[in-house]
């Protein structure tokens, strides 16, 4: 029987949380994980670009391969660029 590991995919909207637990097979991808979390269907909103993941804060290629209990997360695109945030509050 082939070896399968689990992983989390998570995604943070501004109203909700998503967090789906998966179990793939070893050697699986983190676009994998995402496609098999059902996330992007109930999030249709959700500007989906695979270059906008992580596992554990640290951003990802989409096809690198996860390990047992590894969190992916699915990064939303900035609203405001960090550097015009600073100057408004300095004004």
């Amino acid at each position: 029987m082939a070896e399968r590991i689990a992983v989390e995919v998570v995604c943070a909207m501004p109203d909700r949380q998503l967090l789906r637990r998966v179990s793939l097979p070893a050697g699986s991808s983190v676009l994998q994980a995402v496609e098999q979390s059902g996330i992007l269907q109930e999030l249709p909103e959700l500007p989906f670009d695979p270059s906008r993941l992580g596992i554990f804060s640290r951003r990802v290629a989409a096809d690198d391969v996860l390990q047992d209990g590894d969190r992916v997360e699915i990064y939303r695109p900035l609203t405001l660029d960090p550097k015009d945030a600073r100057r408004r509050r300095a004004r």
